[in-house]
């Protein structure tokens, strides 16, 4: 049988903490010197050890629950509206899978896309579709289920997997920064410069940063307890709804979570703007105005594709540990990152790219043609 006894005394300028775990013949004894820090201290001591006695409590008693699954609140509480979700997202999702695998298919087959900058549009293709994969598919069957819900290795497995495609993303488009840099400032040096195994290097080192967060988020919240409320106010698995959820101390986490931003998050972010810092530099010292238009063009599509993915995915991580935040608003933010640039991505570049929309002319007349010679051979 297990118990606790917990107990707090002070004597003159000490502070004493202990507590007695029957049934496990642990004792916890903890003496302080006084000092309004040591207060503290022993006060947030005194609260550890009175969550330790109430998980006790809890496995002690028939009552105890230990979350195995999550349910997802989505974008809305109203059934009325779940059908007309239902048909924008699976507009969206169809639009997202047909224009991103159109690009990886244009890159793939076309030779005049053989180069640096559409081998890293070609990634880029690949890792907006798995990132749309991850979360419009389980939000397509909440729309029309009656419990909306997910299993917990379900739950953690699409956050990991979502963090980690969304990590990728965030180095991969400062790779893309790199690439017009070089392309702009140091266009007699470029082939050299960009060669394939130094594109091969920098894509490298994508996957290597998004795996090693995928491996820091998956330890994080392997930590965590769930033995209480299991409703996850979003429409996926992310991981500041989870911490809210969790009744385990969740500081440690939180610092984790931060500096998983600030590495994966604002590092790429930098690159980004150094890059278009020297970019603009090289462009202010074209003299023509067409000149300059025309080697502005030649980035524009992804520093719109930029623009769009770090505002939405970094107010989105903010936001919600600020107090008095609405949590529509937080969804509606990360609806853009998550669903939205997915689907966008590959239309700003085809609509912009003079190059991509040849090839894809390109491809559809061969289709004719091919067509046309089977009907006349038929």
């Amino acid at each position: 049988m297990l118990g606790s006894t917990i107990g707090v005394s002070t004597k003159g300028s000490t502070i004493g903490v202990s507590t007695k775990v029957k049934g496990l013949g642990v004792t916890v004894d903890t003496t302080l010197k006084s000092s309004a820090v040591c207060v503290a201290m022993a006060q947030k001591a005194t609260r550890i050890l009175g969550i330790i006695r109430d998980r006790m409590k809890c496995y002690e008693s028939s009552n105890c629950s230990i979350v195995t699954e999550f349910i997802i609140v989505g974008l809305t509480n109203t059934q009325e509206q779940y059908i007309f979700l239902f048909l924008a997202f699976l507009i969206i999702y169809l639009i997202t899978l047909i224009g991103n695998f159109l690009i990886f298919t244009l890159i793939t087959n076309d030779s005049r896309l053989h180069n640096p900058m559409y081998f890293f549009l070609a990634n880029l293709s690949f890792v907006d579709l798995s990132c749309a994969s991850i979360t419009i598919p389980n939000m397509l069957d909440n729309f029309l289920s009656d419990r909306k819900s997910i299993s917990f290795l379900g739950c953690i497995t699409q956050l990991c997997c979502f963090q980690f495609f969304v990590v990728v993303e965030c180095y991969l488009l400062a790779a893309m920064a790199y690439d017009r840099y070089v392309a702009i400032c140091y266009p007699l040096s470029y082939a050299l410069m960009m060669d394939r195994k130094t594109c091969a290097k920098l894509m490298f080192g994508c996957w290597v940063s998004g795996l090693v967060n995928l491996t820091v988020e998956a330890v994080s919240i392997s930590t965590l307890d769930f033995c209480g409320p299991n409703k996850i106010d979003h429409f996926f698995c992310d991981f500041a709804p989870l911490l809210k959820l969790s009744c385990s101390d969740t500081t440690m986490n939180q610092i984790i979570f931060v500096v998983v931003v600030v590495l994966c998050g604002m590092i790429p972010f930098l690159l980004i703007a150094a890059s278009y810092g020297f970019i603009i530099n090289a462009i202010l010292k074209i003299r023509s105005t067409e000149g300059r238009h025309k080697t502005f063009s030649t980035c524009s599509s992804h520093l719109l594709v930029v623009t769009l993915f770090y505002f939405s995915g970094t107010y989105s991580c903010i936001r919600p540990y600020y107090e008095n935040t609405e949590d529509k608003e937080v969804k509606v933010t990360a609806m853009i990152y998550t669903t939205l640039t997915p689907m966008l991505n590959p239309l700003i570049y085809s609509l912009r790219n003079k190059e991509v929309a040849g090839a894809l002319k390109k491809l559809i007349t061969q289709k004719r043609f091919s067509q046309e010679k089977h009907t006349f051979r038929s």
